[in-house]
């Protein structure tokens, strides 16, 4: 099964760290997404930069409103994903449960909609026919 897991992070703390607790830090993820890819289970990762570098879309009144950076009422925001393979969601829990940024920050483990994505797939298919 696959899983994507959204990692949060409070954004101010993060600045408080400095570069060389920061590199540490990634290189604690980097080794054991490592390990993750040594067992097959991970597919990929995306960095996402700072909430003041993008937007969030709402429609309201038909017209499309564009509002700065996400609109949220915590200090935790999206700060990366990880696509995860494991057998079911406790297998996943166990694996991401290890992962150094769970110290920084809440993960959500939520399993992929398969079959949106088979969809998904035939379409991206169909068009690069």
């Amino acid at each position: 099964m696959k899983f994507v897991c959204l990692g949060y992070l409070d954004a101010d703390a993060w600045e408080k760290l400095s570069e060389q607790e920061r590199a540490a830090f990634m290189e604690e993820c980097f080794a054991y997404d490592d390990e993750l890819r040594r067992g097959g289970h991970f597919l990929r990762g995306e960095a996402l930069q700072g909430p003041d570098k993008g937007v969030t879309l709402r429609q309201r009144d038909g017209r499309t409103e564009v509002l700065d950076g996400p609109f949220t009422e915590t200090k935790e925001v999206l700060g990366g994903i990880l696509y995860l393979e494991a057998n079911d969601l406790n297998h996943a829990i166990q694996l991401m449960s290890k992962h150094p940024g769970v110290r920084v920050g809440p993960f959500e483990v939520r399993p992929a909609d398969e079959s949106i994505n088979q969809l998904i797939a035939e379409r991206d298919k169909a068009s690069a026919s």
